[in-house]
């Protein structure tokens, strides 16, 4: 879900469920043109969901926030401050269990050969 100064909501889904078990989840957000801060917008994009590394869903983006996500900053497992959409209330809290987290902004690919061999043996 992506909320664009509350005038505009974007929101991507996988078109799978995501199986019991430990799994590997994924977003990636693809730039595809430059921002337009004269007018308040940031770049444009693809939003990209991955479960296991497999694509499951994605959505063009036309537009981000030009400058920052707020004042509460980046958050996983938990939103406390105003909700990124009204289908929901905060304090949200996820109750499963989280066991890694990794942000990169680098752009490069991110390679965890570790996780890639749990993900192989499940599936032996």
């Amino acid at each position: 879900m992506h909320n664009y100064v509350s005038r505009a909501f974007y929101h991507v889904e996988s078109d799978e469920n995501v199986p019991e078990g430990r799994h590997q989840l994924g977003f990636e957000f693809e730039v595809t043109g430059k921002p337009d801060f004269a007018n308040g917008k940031g770049s444009t994009g693809i939003a990209k969901l991955f479960i296991d590394g497999k694509l499951v869903g994605q959505l063009d983006v036309p537009m981000t926030n030009p400058l920052s996500f707020g004042l509460t900053g980046l958050t996983c497992g938990a939103a406390y401050g105003a909700p990124v959409t009204p289908d929901y209330q905060t304090p949200f809290e996820f109750t499963g269990q989280i066991h890694n987290v990794t942000v990169d902004v680098s752009g490069q690919l991110i390679e965890d050969k570790e996780a890639e061999m749990r993900i192989a043996m499940a599936r032996q």
